[in-house]
């Protein structure tokens, strides 16, 4: 029965671990990635049950290293999965994140490299703007005394330090637009900053939208957060 807990226990891990790569490299499409995660959990359930059974009826075939294996890689399959369960409804169904809702920033260089994407290049709109409001009143257009070229610059560096892809920058419209591949899945998200003058004063905006799925699980709010944070140790 140990060897039987053991395998499922290892089962269970695989199934939380593999999707991810699976999907990046196209062996798997998306939604037998996600249903992955439903089997983990069931396997990981299944070996602690059979695990209690043991310590219950067979507890002198337990020993400590194969008890903390099944118990570890159990939990670890069941854990991630409910985690992003938590993430998911705990923030809105959304994926296009902008500073500025009202003018979000367009898309230029990166428009063709999104033609097949299931999510479209357009703005998500008001119902989507209203969610982003009411989860991140955070996410607002940022102010600076710098001039246009010094942020345009200081956001490419920022683009560089966070490992995303430089696809263009544009200094006579004030945009540096970029992608970020997420390291797990591989999932692709574009992003776009926008410097505007007001008078002695300079405005970025920044837009971050995830190319596939309806809930980005609050990644693009992390990554515009992220770019800021990045920007300013920059400048």
């Amino acid at each position: 029965m140990k060897i039987i807990v053991s395998l499922i226990s290892v089962i269970a891990f695989l199934l939380v671990l593999l999707p991810g790569p699976l999907y990046k490299f196209g062996i798997v499409d998306l939604g037998s990635a996600f249903a992955g995660f439903t089997f983990s959990m069931l396997a990981g359930g299944i070996a602690l049950i059979m695990l209690t059974i043991q310590a219950l009826f067979k507890r002198e075939t337990l020993t400590i290293s194969s008890v903390l294996l099944a118990v570890t890689l159990s939990l670890i399959a069941i854990i991630i999965p409910l985690g992003m369960l938590s993430t998911a409804k705990s923030v809105p169904p959304i994926h296009d994140i902008s500073t500025d809702m009202i003018n979000p920033p367009q898309f230029v260089a990166i428009a063709p490299l999104r033609a097949d994407a299931p999510n479209p290049v357009e703005y998500a709109g008001s119902e989507s703007a209203e969610q982003q409001r009411d989860a991140y009143p955070d996410i607002q257009t940022l102010t600076y005394s710098q001039s246009q070229n010094e942020l345009i610059e200081a956001s490419e560096q920022a683009v560089n330090n966070l490992g995303w892809d430089l696809v263009n920058t544009d200094t006579s419209t004030g945009i540096v637009e970029a992608t970020d591949t997420t390291v797990w899945f591989g999932f692709q998200d574009d992003v776009i900053v926008r410097v505007t003058d007001q008078g002695d004063e300079r405005l970025l905006d920044i837009r971050s939208k995830s190319r596939i799925g309806g809930s980005d699980l609050g990644k693009n709010a992390d990554r515009i957060r992220d770019f800021v944070k990045e920007l300013e140790g920059v400048l």
